[in-house]
């Protein structure tokens, strides 16, 4: 059950001797060629420990969502490492690659990406099958609170709604790791307060570490670690030693 958060959770201190789940090394990438070349990240380092909530903030252009898709393995890097629980994500590697996006990963993004043609239920069932255990179906429609929409199309649905469904969808085979591309872009204040608590209680009910990109800054708050990005670069690298839950942050 998901269970929301009643009090604040007391700053997490990195071991230097532990493994991290998520090490970013010298993180290259590039677009174009010749004088078309473009530098969009520039050797990032970072660590995330398993659990943790992350932040990636920075103004648009500055290699937010680029990051996001190299983590995720759906974009190829110049140069440098990406290791999730100590394994390298080999991009050549289509069966190490494959088993990664099964089993360990899940996505959210801005715009949804559900399939128009399938009902809130059918939209979740996609991903059901795709890891090695997967969560009851039922329990997770009633936990996202869609089970009385869960026959309904993503047109019949509002922003809210159909976000869950994604994140849903995204949750259905217990990733290890969620990535979550502005998740709350396209949402009104409200509807994107109750998301962010969403995220709150799946990280706080199965340890699930969760990137989140955005431009917005409040978002930080409740997060474990900050990430500031500004062309390419990291500017900050933050653990937030004043974290909030997600139902008193305020923008």
């Amino acid at each position: 059950m998901l269970t929301k958060n009643k009090g604040k959770e007391k700053h997490r201190h990195i071991d230097a001797d532990k493994t991290m789940f998520v090490e970013v090394k010298d993180l290259k990438k590039d677009y174009g060629f010749g004088e078309n070349l473009v530098h969009v990240l520039k050797g990032l380092n970072f660590q995330l420990e398993k659990g943790e909530i992350c932040t990636v903030l920075g103004p648009s252009g500055a290699g937010k969502s680029t990051l996001l898709n190299l983590i995720g393995g759906i974009d190829t890097l110049t140069s440098g490492e990406i290791l999730i629980n100590g394994k390298k994500i080999e991009l050549d590697d289509k069966d190490g690659l494959l088993d990664y996006r099964r089993n360990h990963l899940g996505f959210v993004f801005q715009f949804y990406n559900l399939i128009p043609d399938l009902t809130v239920k059918e939209n979740i069932e996609v991903c059901e099958y795709l890891g090695s255990k997967s969560l009851n179906i039922d329990k997770l429609l009633s936990d996202l609170g869609l089970k009385e929409h869960q026959n309904k199309y993503p047109r019949q649905l509002s922003g809210g709604q159909q976000q869950r469904t994604s994140i849903g969808r995204a949750l259905i085979k217990t990733p290890t790791l969620l990535l979550c591309d502005e998740p709350t872009g396209a949402l009104d204040y409200d509807t994107s307060k109750e998301i962010l608590e969403l995220l709150e209680r799946v990280n706080h009910e199965y340890n699930t570490t969760i990137v989140i990109v955005t431009h917005n800054e409040a978002i930080s708050r409740m997060s474990d670690r900050v990430i500031h990005l500004k062309d390419g670069r990291i500017t900050k690298d933050e653990m937030n030693n004043n974290k909030i839950p997600a139902k008193e942050l305020a923008w």
